[in-house]
């Protein structure tokens, strides 16, 4: 035992034993040695420092040596807690391993956020609101009232614009009964033009054979004259009922374009019925959509102008917003599996996918983007907005633009050797 405890102690022990002075040898005969000089004999005729049965080595090596004797030498005193160490070492290392292996299949951010396209409702024509059957918050359905404006004015108007249109329909039927009136008229003028020629043609045989008996004598000079002045007159006839048949026929075709022009005085009138039915209609305030009305404004008797906010309108349809880094994009594909933790919801998985990747950088679009080519440049890493679409999204609970969500995508589909060892 003194001598492992010279051995732990190196050669310290030995270089104090070395530096005290030796005491003067006695004339008269030589003293004995003492005990404890005897055990410290075998420590003085080793070098400081050395276990027994080791070479004499440099001073370095010598070290290296002591130190790989002390660990064997630890070992053997404790065999248990250096078997649960290394035990210890090695499930850290493992679960090491499978930490960095698990985290290499996914891809996280904290900077996402859910996004909607929100719009503002705002009526279409002006008018005292006289309900407003919503409140904040409310979730409404499409076609859901959310305001209702005074509507009287826009009666008025509508039947108005209804009795224009009655009118134009009037005037059309009146155009059509003259022009019935004025086809007869020119059926019977055509058939004075038949009759004429029939008599011009009986004229014309009748001058023919009188002038010929005229010039054969057996007929008077005045009989003669006669036939040839009612052929004359059978042909002024005949020119008077083309004349009528053209007058007739000209009064027709004024009748059609006039008719034309009730036509369109009729379209016009139905624009306005239309139109005035339209503002009636928008006198009722509807969703568009399914979603939810945040920031109410319209009141009973308040008055509303075209254009003016009555409440800001949050559809159904969301999805997230994520802001990942571009070195974070190399194996993200549009499809990927996303698992999306909400801040508000903590215990809540939302499952979803990754629909589309923007192309460009956030500060590309934005709007004071980046010169870089002027001044001095340092590069920052970018991030790219990519759009996830929630699969089940919660109808339980109120989802709006701006809550913070932490998506994590899966960009390798393989499983990792942590899925692989949970399967059994």
């Amino acid at each position: 035992m003194f001598e492992d405890n010279v051995l732990e102690r190196g050669g310290r022990l030995v270089e104090d034993a070395e530096s005290l002075p030796s005491a003067p040898a006695s004339p008269r005969e030589p003293a004995t040695p003492s005990r404890n000089e005897q055990s410290r004999a075998p420590a003085e005729a080793r070098p400081s420092g050395k276990p027994p049965g080791l070479p004499s080595l440099p001073g370095p090596q010598q070290r290296q040596a002591a130190d790989a004797s002390r660990g064997r030498g630890l070992l053997r005193r404790r065999p248990v807690v250096s078997a649960i160490g290394a035990l210890l070492l090695a499930a850290a290392l493992g679960a090491g391993y499978l930490y960095v292996d698990q985290a290499g299949h996914f891809q996280s951010t904290d900077d996402a956020f859910i996004a909607a396209r929100q719009s503002t409702i705002a009526p279409k024509v002006s008018g005292y609101i006289t309900a407003v059957p919503v409140t904040d918050n409310q979730h409404v359905k499409a076609d859901d009232v959310i305001a209702r404006i005074d509507d009287r004015d826009y009666r008025t108007a509508l039947d108005q614009t209804q009795a224009q249109v009655a009118a134009a329909k009037a005037s059309i039927e009146n155009i059509d009964a003259q022009l019935d009136v004025q086809q007869a008229q020119i059926s019977a003028n055509a058939a004075q033009v038949d009759q004429a020629q029939a008599a011009l043609v009986f004229a014309e045989q009748q001058a023919a054979r009188y002038e010929h008996l005229e010039q054969t004598g057996y007929g008077t000079i005045q009989n003669a004259q006669q036939y040839s002045s009612q052929l004359r007159q059978q042909q002024a006839a005949l020119a008077s009922a083309q004349a009528t048949l053209k007058l007739a026929q000209r009064q027709l075709e004024a009748l059609k374009a006039q008719r034309e022009s009730a036509l369109a005085n009729l379209a016009q009138a139905q624009a306005q019925r239309d139109q005035a039915q339209l503002n009636l209609s928008y006198t009722t305030v509807t969703a568009a959509q399914p979603g939810r009305v945040v920031n109410l404004g319209a009141a009973v008797g308040q008055f509303a102008q075209p254009g003016t906010g009555l409440a800001t309108f949050v559809p159904d349809e969301i999805w997230v917003t994520a802001n990942f880094k571009e070195i974070q994009l190399d194996r993200m594909r549009p499809g990927d599996a996303a698992t999306l933790s909400i801040d508000a919801y903590p215990g809540r998985a939302i499952r979803g996918h990754v629909d589309s990747v923007q192309p460009g950088s956030g500060t590309a679009f934005s709007l004071l983007p980046a010169q870089n080519a002027t001044g001095n440049y340092v590069k920052i890493v970018q991030r790219v907005p990519v759009k996830i679409v929630m699969d089940n999204p919660p109808d339980d609970v109120a989802l709006g633009p701006g809550m913070s969500v932490v998506p994590t995508v899966r960009v390798d589909a393989t499983p990792s050797l942590f899925e692989r060892l949970r399967r059994f």
